[in-house]
This record gives structure tokens, C-alpha cells and sequence, in this order.
């Protein structure tokens, strides 16, 4: 039997590790090729081995926000694999952590060029190499500090509300041949989030209805979906995946 991404090439930006790397993985489990990003090479040429090679992923190494390495990841997938079906929009940085009123403005410069002009420049440039004429599907990867108050990291999480509204726009304007939705997950166990949860782990899992934080498959697993045929009626929209952390009030 066929998997249901045979054929497929997918796109995943800031993908060496983390929640990157299981997305990237689940789509290779699932038959896609990927072509993965992330600034740091050898981790990227680790990830290359991992997902199983160059037969199915191909690592390409720059700045998420570098229109240069942009045109040269697009031009990969194309050339390598014969496409660039699906875009993950999951590269995102949050260099800063305090109260927005003492937030250094050069460090929100910086936060919103990569987690929301780059995501969008990604998607114009997947438009026009590929996906205008042949369609396809994009998922942006967001947070749920997007949608609740998070003191301390407020201004990441003002970049990722524009994301998900950045969502919303594209799946007008880019129907009815491309679909585009998101992800928002709550805290997920990895170097990125660290500052979380590292030490108090058990503290922080008390507030969320499932009792545990995330793990990186849990947000591959939902990627996939979004990114398939079982998603095919869905586009614009934001999926929750946060252990039921919001439900239970928190963010």
C-alpha cells in the first residue's frame, strides 16, 4: 500500500531539532521527501541522517529570514524532489524573555522579521515557484501565546497572534487550490522552551488537564493531519494543541 504522502515534498523551516525535526520526520513516515532548514549545518546534516537520508530529505543551511536562502531552499525542492508541495512554517526565534516595557525594540525588530514576515515571505515564494499553479497546503506553525496574555514572553506572543491572523488571510486569498492553516501549542519539551519549564516541570504540568507538557511528536502528528486529504475541508484555521492548558484557564 501507498503511504498518503507519496510523491509529496514538503518544506520545513527550522527543522534540525525540536518540534522541526518530528514534523519533518512524520511527513517521511508518511512518504513525503523534506527539505529542511535551520541556520547551524552539522545539525542539520545530523537531522539528514536521522529522517534517513538524502534520498528523502535534503538539509539546506541559512538565516529563515534571508530572502537569498529562501530562493535557494524553494529551488532545492524543486530540483531534487520535482516539487514543493506543502510549506511548515515553523522556524521562530524569542530572544528576549521580561515585561514588555522594558523590551529592547532592535530584539522585536528581529522577533517579528523571522516569525511573521518570514513566514509570509516563505509562502509568497512557495506561490510562486510552485504552489500557484499546482497547489498545495501550509501550515504555519503559532502558539497559544498567541491567543491568551503570556507575561514574560508577550511580544513572541504578539508575533504569533499575527501569525494566526497571517493564517486567516492567506486561506482567503489563496483558495481554493492551496489550503493554509496553523497550529497553536501550549509549552513542548524542547531546547526552545526550556526557560519554561526546566526545573519546575512537574509544577508547570499541574495546570494542564492532561497532567503532562508536550512532547514534539504531539505537534508533528497534527501537522500531518492539517497538511493531508483528511484536512481537505479545513483551511484558516488555528488547531489548540496545549494538553487542555487554556481550557483550564492558563496560556
Amino acid at each position: 500500500m501507498g503511504k498518503r504522502f507519496d510523491g509529496k515534498t514538503a518544506i520545513v523551516t527550522g527543522a534540525s531539532r525540536g518540534i522541526g525535526l518530528a514534523i519533518a520526520r512524520r511527513l517521511v513516515d508518511d512518504g513525503a521527501r523534506v527539505v529542511i532548514t535551520a541556520r547551524t549545518r552539522d545539525a542539520l546534516d545530523a537531522a539528514v541522517a536521522d529522517l534517513g537520508g538524502p534520498s528523502v530529505a535534503l538539509a539546506v543551511s541559512g538565516r529563515g529570514d534571508d530572502p537569498v536562502h529562501q530562493d535557494e531552499v524553494i529551488a532545492g525542492a524543486i530540483e531534487t524532489f520535482g516539487g514543493a508541495d506543502f510549506l511548515v512554517n515553523n522556524a521562530g526565534i524569542n530572544p528576549v524573555y521580561g515585561p514588555l516595557m522594558a523590551l529592547d525594540l532592535d530584539a522585536a525588530r528581529k522577533t517579528h522579521e523571522l516569525n511573521v514576515l518570514a513566514a509570509l515571505a516563505w509562502a509568497q515564494k512557495v506561490h510562486a515557484a510552485w504552489q500557484g499553479e499546482h497547489g498545495g497546503a501550509i501550515v504555519n506553525v503559532a502558539s497559544v501565546a498567541g491567543l491568551r496574555p503570556a507575561p514574560g514572553i508577550g511580544f513572541y506572543g504578539v508575533t504569533k497572534a499575527a501569525v494566526i491572523h497571517l493564517t486567516e488571510e492567506l486561506a482567503v486569498e489563496l483558495g481554493p487550490n492551496i489550503r493554509v492553516n496553523a497550529v497553536a501549542p501550549g509549552v513542548v519539551k524542547t531546547k526552545f522552551a526550556t526557560a519554561l519549564y526546566e526545573g519546575r516541570e512537574e509544577d508547570v504540568s499541574a495546570a494542564y488537564p492532561l497532567k503532562r507538557l508536550g512532547i514534539p511528536t504531539d505537534i508533528g502528528s497534527v501537522v500531518a493531519f492539517l497538511l493531508s486529504d483528511d484536512a481537505a475541508w479545513m483551511t484558516g484555521q488555528t488547531l489548540v494543541v496545549d494538553g487542555g492548558l487554556l481550557l483550564a484557564g492558563g496560556a
